[in-house]
C-alpha cells in the first residue's frame, strides 16, 4: 500500500479576499464585509452595520465600499427591494451579482436572524459558493421599460375604444361606431372628447369618406 499524500488546505479554497453583502429589506438592510485582519495574519474579521434603502445612503455605502477595495458585493434577490441596491452600488463601480435567495437558505449552516443572514452571505461569497442570477445591462433595461411602457399605453388605448364602441351600440348608433372602425380609430380623439360633426366629416382612412348626411342621421 502506498503512503497517504497529504495536501493541506489553502486558506479554505477562498476565491475574494475583500467582500460585501447586503441582507436587502423594505427598509433599511443590513450591511455585512468580510476583509483580513489587520493584526492577526491569516485571520479574517466581518463589519455589520444597518444602511437605510435611499439613494444617499446606498451612494454612500457605495463610495466607501470602493474605497475599501471591496472585490465583490453580493444582494440577496427579494421582490423588487434590491433593485435600488443593485442600480445605485453598480453605478458606484462596484462588481455587484444578484443571488436566488432559495440557493442561500438550502445551503447547510444558514442562521436566522438579519445580522448573520448578512455574515453568512458574506462567508458564501469569498468561497465563490453562490451562483450569480442574470441581471440585463443599463441599455437592455431601459429597452425593456420602454416597450413595456408602450405595450401598456397600447392596451389602454385599446379598451378605451371598446368602451367607446359598446357605448355606441347601447345608444344604438351602429352605424357611427361601424364608420368609427372602419376609420381607424384617429389616436387624436379621445373618450374624453367626442368627435364633433364636422371632425367626423373631416375623417379619412384610404378611399373611405365619411358622409356628412348618413352621420348626422345616425
Amino acid at each position: 500500500m502506498s503512503r497517504p499524500q497529504v495536501i493541506d488546505d489553502e486558506e479554505h479554497e477562498r476565491v475574494h479576499e475583500r467582500v460585501a453583502a447586503v441582507d436587502v429589506a423594505k427598509d433599511p438592510g443590513v450591511v455585512c464585509t468580510r476583509t483580513p485582519h489587520p493584526s492577526r495574519p491569516g485571520a479574517r474579521q466581518s463589519a455589520i452595520w444597518m444602511v437605510k434603502a435611499r439613494m444617499g445612503a446606498i451612494g454612500k455605502l457605495g463610495r466607501q465600499l470602493k474605497k475599501d477595495g471591496a472585490e465583490i458585493v453580493t444582494l440577496e434577490s427579494t421582490p423588487d427591494y434590491w433593485r435600488i441596491w443593485f442600480f445605485v452600488l453598480e453605478a458606484a463601480g462596484l462588481a455587484v451579482q444578484l443571488v436566488n435567495a432559495a440557493q442561500a437558505k438550502n445551503l447547510p449552516g444558514r442562521p436566522k436572524s438579519d445580522k448573520q443572514d448578512a455574515m453568512w452571505l458574506a462567508r458564501l461569497t469569498e468561497m465563490g459558493l453562490l451562483r450569480a442570477s442574470f441581471v440585463p445591462p443599463a441599455a437592455i433595461r431601459d429597452l425593456r421599460d420602454y416597450t413595456r411602457a408602450r405595450t401598456r399605453l397600447v392596451q389602454e388605448r385599446t379598451r378605451c375604444w371598446q368602451r367607446l364602441e359598446k357605448l355606441l351600440e347601447g345608444a344604438q348608433l351602429t352605424e357611427l361606431r361601424e364608420r368609427i372602425a372602419m376609420l381607424g380609430r384617429p389616436a387624436s380623439t379621445s373618450v374624453a372628447r367626442f368627435p364633433t360633426r364636422d371632425q367626423l366629416r373631416g375623417w379619412r382612412a384610404g378611399s373611405v369618406v365619411a358622409e356628412g348626411a348618413a352621420l348626422r342621421s345616425a
